[in-house]
């Protein structure tokens, strides 16, 4: 029987050690800024995103406005739009697969998670699954709904501002009427 080989350590010792000098400074070289950009303040007005889940909204999304021309671009890219394929008379409508996964997961779990803040999103949900979709199917709907707006928001340069939402103005007072 061969000697044991003495075992090495793992390649990726090296890669724990941190990134900057431990000259009393125990911070990166380089900081973000403390005051968020224009654009993050938009994606951080909205319900239930918070810092890091709006951080990926905006990164997934990018800040190239020229990119999205309609909101029906960004809901394709997305995968929250239904993808139609027709051959002659035979006509189907589908998940869309071919999209930025990346961009679809971040929009669906914001909108999934939305729907707990915002009677709007709440409502649409309810509607969608009173229809007979399910839980995925639901939320995408939703997603779609959240990126028209998110789209808006987003071309207009202004913050989220539930108080000029018609939409959840109609569902809020419908529901103290109830």
């Amino acid at each position: 029987m061969a000697p044991a080989r003495p075992r090495s350590p793992p390649a990726t010792s090296h890669c724990c050690a941190p990134c900057w000098p431990r000259s009393g400074n125990s911070a990166p070289r380089s900081t973000p800024n403390s005051a968020p950009t224009p654009t993050a303040r938009i994606f951080t007005s909205l319900p239930r995103s918070g810092r890091i889940r709006a951080a990926r909204l905006l990164a997934e999304i990018g800040d190239c406005r020229a990119k999205f021309p309609t909101p029906e671009s960004l809901t394709c890219l997305a995968g929250a739009a239904p993808s139609t394929r027709q051959s002659g008379r035979l006509r189907t409508v589908g998940f869309r697969w071919a999209c930025d996964k990346q961009l679809r997961d971040a929009v669906v779990v914001f909108a999934g998670d939305s729907r707990r803040a915002n009677a709007w999103a709440a409502d649409l949900y309810d509607r969608a699954r009173a229809r007979g979709h399910a839980h995925a199917h639901a939320v995408r709907i939703l997603a779609r709904a959240w990126l028209h707006v998110i789209w808006h928001c987003w071309q207009d340069g202004i913050a989220y501002n539930p108080k000029a939402h018609h939409a959840l103005q109609r569902v809020l007072t419908q529901n103290r009427a109830a």
